[in-house]
C-alpha cells in the first residue's frame, strides 16, 4: 500500500530504511514542519515526493499515514489523517491524554479506518519467544514480574530532547510503551496500577550536538515507580527513571510457579532469552523461535498492511495502544491521588506471530 511519512527527525532514517524491507510498504512521500529535513530524507532514500503536511495528508494517491512526529502532535495529525480517510500507523505514545486519544481512537471506529501504534518490537523474535514459552507453561502460572528502565537522560545523546520533558514525553511515556505493552503481549490486560512520581530536578541542561549548553524546563515526572495487577492475578513491579546514573536491574522478568523467564530489552527485536526452571542450578538461553531478530521498525506497519488486505485486525491496533496509554497516565493520576487506579480501558492482547513471519 502507498504510505506518506508525517515526520522527518531523529527516528526517521530507521524507519525509511527498514520499509524497504518489506514489499507490503510504498512510501511515495514524506512532510515535516521544517520542509528541509524533509527534501533531505526524501534524497536520502529515494523518496519520490516531498510535500506540505496538509497536502500529504489530503493526496489521494496516499492510502496510509505513518506518523512519526512529536508526542503532541502524534493525536491531531492522526485525527486529521483519519478525517481525509487514510489508515494511520503512529509512533509511540498514542496521545498525550486520554481525552485526545479516545477521539481518535473512535473516529477509526466510526470511519472502518485502521490505526496501528508502535511499538514493533513486541513482534520480533524475542518478546514472541517468550510469549510461547509462557503459553507452553514453561514456568507454571505467572505470578509476578518486574520491569525496569532507568537512565541518566536523553539530553546526553539525542539532538533535539527537548520534546521529552515536556507533557506526552518522560521516561513513562517516552520508554513505558516497550515496558508495558510487552507485559500486556505477555500477560493480558492490566487492572489496577498503584504508583509514586517526582519531578527530580525542575531543569536539564543538554549535552548533545546542536543545543549543547542549552536549559530545558520540566514539566513531567522523571523518576515513577509503582505497580500494576493483571486480571490473571500476576502483579508487576515496574521503575521508570531518567534520574539513574547506574543499575544492575533487569530489564523484564516474570516469575511463575515453576520458574523465571528472563525478557530480552524490548526496545530491540531479538534477544537473547533466559529460562531459569525450579530445581535449575544455571540460567539456560533458549533459542529464539521467530523472526525478526534484527532492527526491523517497519514491521507493525507491514503487518498493518497485511492485516487491511486479509479484513482482520491489526495486532497493534488502537485498543491495546490506548489501554497501554492509559495505564501509563495511571501510575501519575495514582501518585497525585494516593489510592489505586482501575482502569476502565480493556484490549485484546494479540495473537502471537507465525513462525514463519509475515
Amino acid at each position: 500500500m502507498k504510505v506518506g511519512v508525517v515526520g522527518c527527525g531523529n527516528i526517521s532514517p530507521v524507519y525509511l530504511r527498514v520499509a524497504q524491507r518489506f514489499p507490503e510498504i510504498e512510501i511515495v512521500a514524506v512532510a515535516d514542519a521544517i520542509r528541509e529535513r524533509a527534501e533531505a530524507r526524501a534524497q536520502e532514500f529515494g523518496i519520490p515526493q516531498v510535500l506540505e503536511v496538509d497536502e500529504l495528508i489530503h493526496h489521494p494517491e496516499i492510502e496510509i499515514v505513518l506518523n512519526l512526529t512529536p508526542p503532541k502532535a502524534h493525536a491531531p495529525i492522526n485525527r486529521a489523517a483519519l478525517l481525509a480517510g487514510k489508515h494511520v500507523y503512529s509512533e509511540k505514545p498514542f496521545g498525550v491524554n486520554r481525552a485526545e486519544a479516545a477521539e481518535v481512537l473512535q473516529i477509526a471506529q466510526e470511519r472502518g479506518l485502521y490505526i496501528g501504534c508502535a511499538p514493533d518490537t513486541v513482534l520480533g523474535a524475542g518478546i514472541q519467544t517468550s510469549l510461547k514459552l509462557l503459553r507452553e507453561g514453561a514456568i507454571g502460572e505467572p505470578v509476578g514480574a518486574s520491569a525496569f528502565m532507568l537512565s541518566p537522560g536523553p539530553e546526553h545523546w539525542h539532538p533535539n530532547p527537548d520534546f521529552f520533558y515536556e507533557e506526552g514525553g518522560g521516561p513513562m511515556l517516552d520508554m513505558g510503551p516497550y515496558y508495558l505493552t510487552a507485559l500486556v503481549v505477555l500477560l493480558g490486560v492490566i487492572r489496577r496500577v498503584a504508583a509514586i512520581s517526582r519531578i527530580t530536578r525542575p531543569t536539564r541542561v543538554i549535552h548533545s550536538d546542536p543545543k549543547r549548553g542549552q536549559t530545558i524546563t520540566v514539566e513531567t515526572p522523571t523518576h515513577i515507580t509503582g505497580a500494576m495487577e493483571f486480571e490473571n492475578g500476576a502483579i508487576a513491579t515496574v521503575i521508570m527513571s531518567f534520574d539513574v546514573w547506574a543499575h544492575r536491574l533487569p530489564r523484564i522478568e516474570i516469575y511463575g510457579t515453576e520458574g523465571t523467564l528472563g525478557v530480552p530489552d524490548p526496545n530491540g527485536f531479538g534477544g537473547p532469552v533466559l529460562l531459569r526452571r525450579a530445581g535449575d542450578s544455571e540460567w539456560q538461553e533458549v533459542p529464539l523461535t521467530h523472526p525478526y531478530t534484527e532492527q526491523s521498525r517497519s514491521l507493525g506497519l507491514a503487518e498493518m498492511i497485511r492485516a487491511i488486505q486479509e479484513g482482520r485486525p491489526n495486532r497493534l491496533n488502537g485498543q491495546l495502544a490506548y489501554h497501554v496509554l492509559d495505564a501509563m497516565l495511571a501510575f501519575n493520576d495514582s501518585s497525585a491521588s494516593g489510592q489505586h487506579v482501575v482502569l476502565t480501558s480493556r484490549c485484546e492482547p494479540p495473537e502471537p506471530m507465525p513462525e514463519t513471519g509475515l
